[in-house]
């Protein structure tokens, strides 16, 4: 039997030809922007397996369309574009790219807050527009990252991998998560835990790292961002939902909080209105696994997880094993 994939937009080549090697016929969308949903649903229609993106929603209207689908293998390691249950009760299985993309966002993450520390974006523009005319003591005036506080919410593979880059900067460590660390792992972090509104009134930089869901939708809302401190920055490579966006313009307007820098947006990829406009906001275009090596390793294991399951196996990365009973 030869297996059809859909891949909704173009990959890496290593993933293509995995499809290639295992005799996996495969269509892609050619065009450089993601697919519309009407364009997925026609394409979903006659295919065994598909390769999504974050954009494509996979609901049970969309199951519907697609009696052979046996697998979706999501291009990241966010889900929340998947309605799992709804593929367990169809009996298809779902992927996803866990920890090949860890490094990555990790290195985007200190990116972002380097960038706000130090003036990087701002600076740039100050330079290419001709406005250096020498050296100057008070120019772009930033702030050293040792001695800082950094708070991390979600402290799972990335926001570990943050906290390890933090440490060799010399910065002060608080987290949040649902559970607290092993006490072995977060003296190695030099983490200390502290409640969510703690971290929150305590952190000089915070910066989101937990996964999606209705539960921490605006998990950042105005009266959270009232509880930071009026020099302190906020970072997103994670969700931009965490972030309630039209009370975080209001508060980089007012000045209260010094700034942010944004990888991921509430209604991506629109922003928000006014937030292109605001000078204290460094935004990014989704680039957290923006690397060769991650992009890579995410398309052979995005097409390798389909391979395993055509051929009866389970691979690792299921989130819904249960399909196989």
């Amino acid at each position: 039997m030869v297996y059809k994939v859909l891949v909704t937009r173009r990959i890496p080549d290593k993933g293509l030809q995995i499809l290639e090697d295992n005799n996996i016929e495969y269509v892609m969308h050619e065009k450089n922007r993601p697919m519309n949903q009407a364009e997925f649903e026609a394409g979903i229609k006659d295919v065994d397996g598909v390769i999504t993106m974050l954009c494509n929603q996979v609901n049970t209207d969309v199951l519907k369309m697609a009696p052979r689908l046996k697998v979706v293998s999501n291009f990241a390691v966010g889900t929340d574009n998947v309605d799992i249950s709804a593929c367990s009760e169809r009996k298809v299985a779902v992927t996803n790219t866990p920890g090949v993309l860890t490094e990555a966002t990790a290195d985007t993450t200190f990116a972002l807050i380097l960038s706000v520390a130090r003036h990087v974006v701002k600076a740039d523009k100050y330079t290419r527009e001709g406005s250096f005319t020498g050296w100057d003591p008070l120019l772009f005036v930033g702030f050293e990252l040792k001695g800082k506080t950094l708070g991390i919410i979600g402290m799972g593979r990335i926001g570990q991998a943050v906290a390890r880059r933090a440490v060799g900067f010399g910065m002060n460590i608080v987290y949040y998560n649902r559970n607290p660390l092993p006490d072995d792992l977060a003296d190695e972090l030099e983490a200390t835990y502290l409640s969510l509104d703690e971290l929150i009134q305590t952190a000089d930089i915070l910066t989101l790292h937990l996964p999606y869901s209705d539960k921490v939708h605006h998990l950042i809302n105005k009266e959270r961002l009232k509880m930071m401190k009026h020099d302190a920055y906020l970072i997103n490579a994670a969700r931009g939902a965490h972030i309630d966006e039209s009370a975080l313009v209001e508060h980089l307007r007012s000045g209260n909080i010094a700034g942010a820098a944004l990888d991921v947006y509430e209604h991506e990829p629109k922003l928000t209105p006014g937030l292109a406009e605001l000078d204290n906001v460094v935004l990014l275009p989704h680039l957290g696994s923006a690397t060769v090596e991650a992009r890579n390793a995410m398309a052979e294991l995005a097409a390798g997880s389909i391979c395993e399951i055509f051929s009866g196996k389970i691979p690792e990365n299921i989130l819904n094993p249960q399909v196989f009973d």
